[in-house]
């Protein structure tokens, strides 16, 4: 138990390593992203969190958040009033990150997650904890009352650890009750489901992904008008995100991209626009 007393429980583990990885990056000196937040709650959690030190992935999770990072960014400097709704929300500070303070901001998870968040966030005028799962329907009836504009959905982290009949539910209805929405998501391919017992990561951790998504097109099959805006691998992001990387990891992206490993080339973030 650490000095602030709060001690993981039955949380899922999951949620702690893109937690760490921001928490560690922002220590750098030549950091990719800044979390001072993360760093105090890494710092009040009873949790051995070296058990994911050196590995790749605390990297890769970082560089993801980025890149949803700027997807919100991008959508509240044009909709600066808009709603984000943050599925899987876990112990994410992209509020504190990113937001304007003008836009509505919704946090969704699990009962046991949002116990746990509340140690560390309260809501306010224009930040609200949901409890609930993502396949509910209650939830997204809720916000769709509150909000009436532009509404982006991050979902990081999150869809690969569901059935692929339960993804399809949720991408419908999320469709349903915000259409027209921005839907960031992460895909895994099938290589990486198969091997994510040798994960350097998620092999230390009970939760496992089961949605295998081979090619990110296939969404726009689901709901008709659904677009694909934007896939990239870690090793192919968008360039003005590369050029403000440090230089060290534009030399490790570069050099993964001459590899073309399975581990990397099959794992993909996303971005759909909703009919």
């Amino acid at each position: 138990m650490t000095e602030h007393g709060v001690r993981l429980g039955t949380v899922q583990e999951t949620l702690l390593i893109p937690l760490y990885g921001r928490a560690v990056e922002s220590r750098k000196k030549d950091a990719a992203l800044r979390d001072a937040r993360a760093e105090e709650i890494v710092a009040s959690i009873d949790y051995d969190f070296a058990r994911f030190d050196n590995g790749p992935s605390l990297i890769g999770t970082v560089l993801r958040t980025s890149l949803f990072d700027r997807w919100v960014a991008d959508f509240l400097a044009e909709h600066p009033g808009g709603t984000v709704i943050e599925i899987g929300t876990g112990l994410n500070t992209r509020y504190e990150r990113v937001a304007t303070g003008r836009a509505r901001w919704f946090d969704l998870d699990l009962p046991d997650v949002i116990d746990l968040r509340r140690t560390f966030f309260t809501d306010t005028a224009r930040r609200t904890m949901i409890a609930a799962s993502v396949t509910d329907e209650a939830w997204a009836d809720s916000i769709a009352a509150q909000s009436d504009g532009p509404c982006f959905l991050a979902a990081e982290a999150v869809l690969p650890f569901l059935s692929e009949a339960d993804v399809r539910r949720v991408v419908d209805l999320f469709a349903d009750r915000f259409p027209g929405a921005l839907l960031a998501l992460d895909t895994a391919g099938p290589g990486i489901i198969a091997t994510q017992d040798q994960h350097d990561a998620l092999s230390k951790v009970d939760a496992k992904m089961q949605w295998s998504c081979a090619d990110p097109a296939e969404l726009t099959d689901w709901r008709p008008g659904t677009r694909l805006l934007a896939s990239h691998t870690l090793t192919s992001l968008p360039t003005t995100m590369y050029e403000e990387l440090p230089a060290a990891y534009q030399e490790m992206l570069s050099g993964l991209k001459t590899q073309r490993l399975p581990q990397v080339e099959e794992y993909r973030i996303n971005l759909l626009r909703l009919p």
